[in-house]
């Protein structure tokens, strides 16, 4: 995968992109810069439905999860993180927060989230999929392109 930095992106591209607001998204992986086309899940403190998508075949892509930011369950752990590997993800945005830090942080893998909680969420399947969310002043659409690093979050409807 190649490399590709959001303040690059920003300096040559700002007029075809929508910046995030930094509203204190964190890096947690190994992988602290990562990109991809967009899948999208909308769930609340639940997250079988997550791990339903990290199941299918990622390549390529970067799961963006409305969590509707909320930090009192963790939609994520290292067990859904490896699953994400296995199949080929390149990262997950969480808007919400996630668990299992100190095994996460060993693993070649992107991932960003508010912040964390021990607790686990719920185990049922609500939610949605493939739709357009909103959060930190930007929309995500399924199908156009996330980018992330440690300087921001930056959505482009193309490929760069």
């Amino acid at each position: 995968m190649k490399i590709i930095y959001t303040a690059d992106l920003c300096d040559i591209f700002i007029s075809d992109l929508q910046v995030a607001k930094p509203i204190g998204f964190r890096n947690f992986g190994m992988r602290t810069n990562f990109h991809g086309k967009i899948v999208t899940v909308k769930v609340f403190e639940e997250n079988e439905l997550i791990k339903e998508i990290l199941s299918e075949d990622g390549n390529g892509k970067v799961l963006v999860i409305d969590g509707g930011g909320s930090d009192r369950r963790a939609l994520m752990g290292d067990n859904m993180c490896r699953i994400a590997i296995k199949n080929g993800w390149r990262g997950v945005l969480v808007n919400g927060v996630i668990r299992d830090t100190w095994e996460i942080a060993k693993l070649n893998f992107g991932i960003q989230a508010l912040g964390t909680n021990p607790y686990r969420s719920e185990k049922t399947k609500g939610g949605q999929k493939d739709i357009e969310v909103q959060f930190a002043d930007i929309k995500f659409t399924p199908g156009h392109y996330v980018y992330c690093d440690d300087d921001g979050i930056v959505v482009s409807p193309k490929e760069y």
